[in-house]
Order: structure tokens, then C-alpha cells, then sequence
């Protein structure tokens, strides 16, 4: 399944120490997301931050979040 265009939302909740996170998109759905997902290679992300990221399916056969990047709020 090819990545859906970019979507908007915000970190809801994020694990440092899994390096596992959730976004709740602006449309209403979680998506969750792994560090290596988020756009700048910083490997975090604060929960809060408004983001845009695409979804694409992972290797478990759920919806990921990818291509995670801050947006200005």
C-alpha cells in the first residue's frame, strides 16, 4: 500500500525510552509511529507538537505513521 498524502495532527503520546509514539490526527483517528519515523533524525518528538505525516501500511499489517514532521502551531 503506497503512503497517503499528508495529514495533520498532534503528538498524543510518546515513549523515549521504547522510542514509540501516538498521533491523534485532526480528522479523529489515532495512528501510532516508531522514532525513526520522524522527518529532522532526531529520534523524538514532545507530545503536544503539531505535526503533518503521511500513513503507510507497516510491517505488522497496521496503519504507521511516517514521515513525521513539526508544523508551527
Amino acid at each position: 500500500m503506497a503512503e497517503r498524502l499528508l495529514e495533520t495532527g498532534v503528538v498524543a503520546a510518546f515513549d523515549d525510552a521504547a522510542g514509540l509514539g501516538r498521533i491523534l490526527g485532526d480528522d479523529g483517528d489515532t495512528v501510532d509511529f516508531h522514532c525513526v519515523s520522524i522527518s529532522d533524525g532526531s529520534r523524538h518528538i514532545a507530545e503536544g507538537t503539531p505535526v503533518t505525516f503521511a500513513r503507510r501500511l507497516g510491517p505488522t499489517g497496521q496503519l504507521e505513521a511516517v514521515r513525521i514532521s513539526p508544523r508551527p502551531a
